[in-house]
């Protein structure tokens, strides 16, 4: 086991509280988290009370047992959604705004054996039914927490060349524990360094207000362009009565949304991406005119065509996020085959939705004003990791002028 586990589980759990989701005096929280990770759901419950939390609701999850549903339901099974799960969610969003946090721990080839068609149908159906927690989500109506926790079938696919589970499943945490700052003495007062480093970059870029991006590096060669008055947004978020929280962690990025009226040009991925199950690599996107014209993969390209082709606003793109190269995560050489991590790496881009929060009055909006103000409208949002070394980013102004932002995949801004 690793030094001072316990400990350390300790501080993760209270940072997860107090500074991911900042439970206040009467929060409801919900938690959703693997059966295995049981030891990490007890702490973070206890100290979510200790914080005042009026209710602590565990949703628990087991990847086989997921994975034999999907293999034994018929998809009429599988995609119906009951009425009940339904109300539950809406009454938590609307009710109570409860605050979530998620525990990621899944092995990336859950569903690798799994037809892709009824993974797609049953992602888009989720999509659809449980509309209200994801508008209440981009919109940060409520507050909410990505964060993860070290699975045996995860951490086995991270490092395949350590011999024992037990071990594979230590240097995973080693590393949640590394890039989530829990190795500091004061974990909570080094995440606020780190988001002031964030923040400035982000001031620089509102400051300006590009027209357009130019993105260049060996494949890829895009242009996009950017809303007017849109907002970079860096690791802090606000909910209605102004309490902050984080919504990833780790996070090392700024991100706004892109004009999905104004995307030109071909990207590839740099790095592999876990979606529903299924590991996608090699993928390579081409746009013309503001949505997708072809998209395709290496590996798991099936997949990556449903999911495009098969959920509403998905030929879009909602999100164009800045991560240096020189970042802890890219440093370490790892590919985590999750998202979370993963993004964090990397620059990055995401199929589908916009966070209303990027563009100045976007929360007021509705969705036919958003998409009149450029911002994509969709039942999905998934990321996908496009930066390097290699990459060059210039920031396009209204009067055509190039302003280097990345050089070599590091901030030139």
């Amino acid at each position: 086991m690793l030094p001072n586990f316990n400990e350390n589980l300790q501080k993760y759990a209270e940072l997860l509280v107090a500074k991911g989701i900042n439970v206040q005096s009467g929060d409801w929280v919900k938690m959703t988290i693997a059966v295995d990770q049981a030891p990490l759901a007890r702490l973070i419950t206890t100290e979510a009370y200790a914080l005042g939390a009026e209710k602590v609701i565990v949703k628990w999850s087991d990847d086989q047992i997921t994975k034999q549903h999907y293999l034994h339901q018929s998809e009429k099974v599988l995609t119906s959604i009951p009425q009940y799960e339904i109300e539950e969610s809406e009454d938590h969003v609307l009710n109570h705004r409860v605050c979530r946090l998620s525990i990621l721990s899944n092995d990336p080839n859950l569903l690798n054996e799994v037809d892709p068609d009824k993974v797609a149908a049953y992602q888009k159906v989720v999509g659809k039914a449980f509309k209200a927690q994801r508008v209440a989500t981009q919109n940060d109506d409520l507050k909410w927490t990505v964060a993860a926790a070290a699975g045996a079938d995860w951490a086995s696919n991270v490092f395949p060349d350590i011999k024992t589970s037990e071990e594979q499943v230590d240097a995973l945490w080693d590393q949640i524990f590394k890039t989530c700052r829990i190795y500091h003495d004061d974990p909570v007062a080094v995440w606020n360094e780190h988001k002031e480093t964030l923040k400035e970059k982000a001031t620089k870029l509102n400051d300006i207000q590009f027209d357009a991006l130019h993105y260049t590096a060996p494949g890829t060669d895009l242009t996009l362009g950017l809303p007017k008055n849109h907002i970079w947004q860096s690791a802090e978020s606000y909910d209605p009565k102004g309490v902050e929280f984080i919504a990833n962690m780790p996070t090392e990025e700024v991100f706004t949304a892109p004009d999905t009226h104004r995307m030109d040009g071909v990207v590839v991925s740099t790095k592999p991406l876990s979606y529903a199950g299924t590991l996608i690599e090699g993928i390579e996107v081409h746009f013309k005119d503001g949505k997708i014209t072809d998209i395709s993969a290496e590996r798991g390209d099936a997949t990556i065509k449903k999911l495009v082709a098969d959920n509403e606003g998905a030929t879009g793109l909602g999100e164009v996020a800045l991560v240096p190269d020189p970042s802890p995560i890219s440093q370490s050489g790892i590919t985590f085959f999750e998202t979370l991590f993963d993004e964090n790496a990397s620059n990055h881009l995401a199929i589908g939705a916009a966070y209303p929060t990027t563009i100045q009055g976007g929360t007021k909006m509705s969705e036919e004003e958003l998409q009149e103000h450029g911002m994509n409208v969709s039942t999905t949002h998934v990321d996908f990791m496009i930066g390097s070394d290699k990459m060059d980013i210039d920031g396009i102004k209204k009067d055509g002028t190039a302003v280097p932002i990345f050089r070599n995949g590091d901030w030139a801004i």
